[in-house]
C-alpha cells in the first residue's frame, strides 16, 4: 500500500481522517502522547448537531464580553498569562463579528457539520457500537421567556439554510424534559439532531476499527517538525525519531507548537471547558439541554448525566481551576432540581480555537506534504467526519467542489 499518511493526533478530527484515507485506499499511521480519543474529544456535551452553525463572534458580542467576564459565575474567564496573546486574537475575534462576516463563517460552517450524524452513523457500522450516537433534539432553554425568540439571527439563519426549529412554553418543555426545573418558561427546539453516549468511548470505537482495518497506531510524544532535504519529514519525540512523508496535523491545540517548530505561525489559543458528570444522578435527559443564561449544556452518558461548558483562555498546561467544579454543580442543579450530586467527576479539556470560530483544513504551502486538521473550537465532534472526508480528498488529489477558502490554514 505504499508510505503510510501520518496523522499526528488520534483525537476524533484524526480518528475520522485515518478512516476517510482507509476508504479511499491509503494506509494510516496514528500517533499521539495518549490512548486515542482521550483528551479533547473525551469531555465535550456529546451534541452532534448539523445546525451548530453560528460562530462564537456575532453582532453584539462585544456588548456582552465585560460582563461576562467579571462576573465570577459567569461563561468566560481569563488567567492573568495569557492576556499579552488574546489582545491581538480577541481583536481578530471582534472584527469577524458583522452580519456579513457571520453570514459567511455559517456558510463555512455548515460545510463541516451538516453531514455530521450520516457520516458517524457510516463509521460506526460494523463495530457493534451503532447505539453509541442515538437520536436527539437540542433543546435551547430560557428562564426569561421573551428572550426566546426565533427571530435572533443564529435561529434566523439556521431556517434560511433548512432546519426545524420550534420555540416552545414552558408546558411543553416540561413534558419533553421533567427533569429541568420550572424556572425555565421558553425554549427553542433545534429538531433533527444526535448526541453521543459516550464521547470518548466513540472515539476509541472508531480508532479501533482503524487499526482492524490495518492502521497503525504509536504511542509518542512528538516535539517537533522538521523538514528533511528530499521531500519528507522527520518527527522528533521523546524517543525515536519517526519519518514521514505526508503528515496531517490534528493535534488540537498542540498543533500551534508544532508548527511553530517548522517556523510557521498560527493564532491558535486554548480555549480550555470543563466538564462535572453525575454517576448517580437520579434522573435521565431526553435530549441534549442548554441553559442559555449560564452557557452550560446537560447531556444524558452511559455513565450518568454530564453538565459541560464555561470557557477558560489560559496556557495549555496551566493547572484547572478548582472552582469551575462549584460553578458547574451548582449550575447543574440549578437546571435539575432532582439531581444526585454524589460521586461527581470533574475534567478540563483544551478547545483550539481560532478567532473565527474556523479551523485549518487543507495544506500547508510553504510546508509540501503537511496537512492542516485542527484549530475545530467548540465544533470539534460535529466537524470531525466532514473534516476527515475533505482532507483524505485534498491527500488524494480529489478536488473538492467546495469553496474551502474561509479553511485556509494561511488566511491569517
Amino acid at each position: 500500500m505504499g508510505t503510510p499518511v501520518t496523522i499526528i493526533g488520534a483525537g476524533i478530527v484524526g480518528i475520522c481522517c485515518a478512516l476517510s484515507l482507509q476508504a479511499r485506499g491509503m494506509q494510516v499511521r496514528l500517533i499521539d502522547r495518549g490512548a486515542p480519543g482521550q483528551e479533547t474529544s473525551f469531555g465535550n456535551a456529546g451534541v452532534v448537531s448539523p445546525w451548530s452553525i453560528i460562530p462564537q463572534a456575532v453582532p453584539g458580542i462585544w456588548k456582552s464580553i465585560p460582563g461576562m467576564l467579571f462576573d465570577p459565575s459567569g461563561p468566560l474567564s481569563v488567567r492573568a498569562g495569557i492576556w499579552p496573546k488574546l489582545v491581538p486574537w480577541g481583536l481578530r475575534f471582534l472584527a469577524s463579528s458583522g452580519e456579513r462576516t457571520t453570514r459567511r463563517t455559517a456558510d463555512a460552517m455548515e460545510i463541516l457539520c451538516n453531514p455530521s450524524i450520516r457520516l458517524f452513523r457510516h463509521h460506526l457500522e460494523g463495530t457493534g457500537h451503532e447505539d453509541l450516537l442515538t437520536d436527539s433534539c437540542y433543546v435551547h432553554a430560557f428562564r426569561n421567556a421573551a428572550k426566546a425568540s426565533l427571530s435572533d439571527l443564529g435561529y434566523v439563519i439556521r431556517q434560511e439554510k433548512g432546519a426545524d426549529l420550534e420555540l416552545v412554553g414552558s408546558d411543553a418543555l416540561h413534558r419533553m424534559e421533567p427533569a429541568l426545573s420550572r424556572d425555565f418558561q421558553a425554549a427553542i427546539v433545534i429538531k433533527g439532531q444526535a448526541r453521543a453516549r459516550a464521547p470518548g468511548r466513540m472515539a476509541q470505537v472508531l480508532a479501533e476499527k482503524v487499526i482492524a482495518q490495518g492502521g497503525e497506531f504509536v504511542q509518542a510524544n512528538i516535539t517537533a517538525l522538521e523538514r528533511t532535504e528530499e521531500p519528507g519529514w522527520v518527527l522528533r519525540t521523546s524517543g525515536v525519531d519517526i519519518s514521514a512523508q505526508k503528515i496531517v496535523l490534528a493535534a488540537g491545540v498542540w498543533s500551534a507548537d508544532l508548527l511553530m517548530s517548522a517556523g510557521i505561525s498560527v493564532p491558535l489559543l486554548a480555549e480550555r471547558g470543563y466538564h462535572v458528570e453525575f454517576p448517580h444522578a437520579a434522573i435521565e435527559l431526553r435530549n441534549s439541554v442548554m441553559d442559555v443564561d449560564a452557557k452550560v449544556v446537560a447531556s444524558s452518558m452511559e455513565d450518568g448525566v454530564r453538565v459541560a461548558g464555561t470557557s477558560e483562555f489560559a496556557a495549555i498546561d496551566a493547572p484547572p481551576n478548582p472552582r469551575k467544579k462549584k460553578l458547574l454543580t451548582r449550575q447543574a442543579r440549578a437546571m435539575f432540581p432532582g439531581l444526585d450530586g454524589a460521586g461527581a467527576r470533574f475534567w478540563m479539556g483544551r478547545r483550539p480555537s481560532f478567532p473565527d470560530s474556523l479551523p485549518a483544513l487543507g495544506e500547508i504551502r510553504q510546508a509540501q506534504g503537511l496537512f492542516a486538521a485542527f484549530g475545530h473550537s467548540h465544533y470539534g465532534l460535529m466537524m470531525a467526519p466532514k473534516t476527515g472526508e475533505l482532507v483524505a480528498d485534498i491527500i488524494v488529489g480529489t478536488k473538492p467542489n467546495l469553496d474551502l477558502s474561509a479553511l485556509d490554514p494561511q488566511r491569517f
